[in-house]
């Protein structure tokens, strides 16, 4: 012990003896751990931000549109568009079992309303499920339930900008809406919602009513589309890894009711938050590799730089080895006390790194960000990467000063002038 602390007790008089030296050189080490936390905090804040912001759109949901085939199935031709209806929803229900939650979307524009104002608005009839899985948060009143689609009552459930317009600062709870000229009753207002991303408008600007009901009063208009018509399909898997096989099961009955291959991607559009996350996390994840091997190089340089100084060093203290030497130091005692300057310096320049990254991490995660920017959240992965790149670095360092030093013959060390 009385060894190790004499050891230590140097190191630090010979960090001190070359104050100005020392800090210029942890300077470059504490840079570049700080850069290494930067870069991959900022990847981390990217993919964090992109997950948030399709949360707004939906948790791990698909949805599906119908399309045109291109190719020929049986004596059906290719070039057949395909309507998706209330029935396939049904089907879906009771054969997909990797489906937990499934749901229709019948969307129109309509002339809405109150007794204080009017607007032309987003009308969407949908299932009861479709306010949860498309993260859908009330602000006053409630969401509608599986009553309303049952008994098609004339409910409906208004959009933030909605309710903004149709009722200003008023209560809007418990009032009544005219859709064209049918009376509607508010049972519920959702919260606003921060949205950069949308799939047939911003949730904000719609009103939610139940599917029966809109599919009674404002059916499909179209020629030739027939009852119980869809826009389109939402549909969420029992978990994120099921996604994959739940659209294909969901693409298999389709495809039997339609007579259309499943393999055919031109007769079912399908799009999903999950396979979107994939990509997204797939392009930042590269981004961030990058960004850090830049960082790891800069510390590399710091790390040069460190072993540079402790060659200068030994140059400096040939004669002051020579003598520790000549009454009886060990090349293991010689080696060590270089070897501890040089990993002094790595690794507190590494602490100042470390604790500057944090201070300005947590001062811009608390500053107003970007909807798709996070911030700079430091992970346990980041804080490891840092350590494991400091200590590699750190050993590099000083490995080969230390061993230079040590190998002095004490007769030519005394002898350097």
């Amino acid at each position: 012990m009385n060894w190790l602390s004499e050891l230590l007790v140097q190191t630090l008089r010979n960090v001190w003896a070359h104050k100005l030296r020392s800090a210029l050189t942890m300077f470059g080490i504490a840079w570049g751990i700080a850069s290494i936390i930067f870069m991959m905090a900022i990847g981390d804040g990217f993919k964090i931000g992109y997950r948030q912001s399709l949360y707004a759109l939906g948790t791990d949901i698909a949805i599906l549109w119908g399309g045109r085939t291109s190719r020929q199935v049986g004596d059906q031709r290719a070039g057949r568009w395909i309507q998706l209806t209330v029935k396939d929803v049904e089907a879906i229900r009771q054969e997909c079992y990797l489906v937990q939650h499934v749901t229709p979307e019948l969307e129109r524009g309509h002339r809405v309303s109150s007794a204080h104002n009017a607007g032309l608005f987003s009308v969407d009839g949908i299932g009861p499920v479709y306010q949860h899985i498309r993260s859908m948060n009330l602000a006053a009143g409630r969401l509608m339930n599986e009553d309303d689609s049952r008994d098609c009552r004339t409910v409906c459930v208004l959009g933030e900008e909605v309710r903004k317009q149709l009722f200003a600062s008023r209560p809007a709870v418990g009032a009544e809406v005219r859709i064209e000229d049918i009376p509607f009753t508010v049972v519920g207002v959702l919260k606003k919602k921060d949205q950069n991303n949308s799939y047939n408008g911003l949730d904000d600007h719609k009103i939610l009513v139940p599917y029966s009901t809109m599919a009674r009063h404002f059916p499909d208009a179209r020629p030739l589309v027939g009852v119980g018509a869809v826009d389109n399909i939402i549909l969420a898997p029992r978990s994120a890894d099921d996604h994959d096989d739940a659209v294909r099961q969901v693409r298999a009955v389709l495809g039997r009711r339609h007579e259309f291959d499943p393999n055919d991607q031109g007769a079912l559009w399908v799009w999903d938050t999950v396979r979107q996350a994939r990509m997204v996390n797939g392009v930042f994840e590269s981004m961030q590799i990058f960004l850090a091997f830049v960082a790891v190089v800069t510390l590399g340089l710091g790390g040069l730089g460190v072993m540079n100084i402790m060659l200068v060093a030994v140059s400096e203290r040939t004669r002051e080895i020579g003598v520790k030497m000549a009454i009886g130091a060990t090349p293991r005692r010689i080696l060590a006390e270089f070897f501890l300057e040089s990993l002094a310096l790595t690794f507190g320049s590494g602490v100042v790194g470390v604790a500057f990254a944090v201070v300005v991490s947590n001062l811009v995660s608390r500053l107003p960000l970007p909807t798709m920017f996070a911030g700079l959240p430091i992970t346990r992965l980041t804080a490891l990467v840092a350590f494991f790149t400091l200590v590699v670095v750190g050993m590099l360092a000083g490995v080969y000063p230390a061993r230079r030093a040590s190998r002095l013959a004490p007769v030519e060390a005394l002898r350097y002038e």
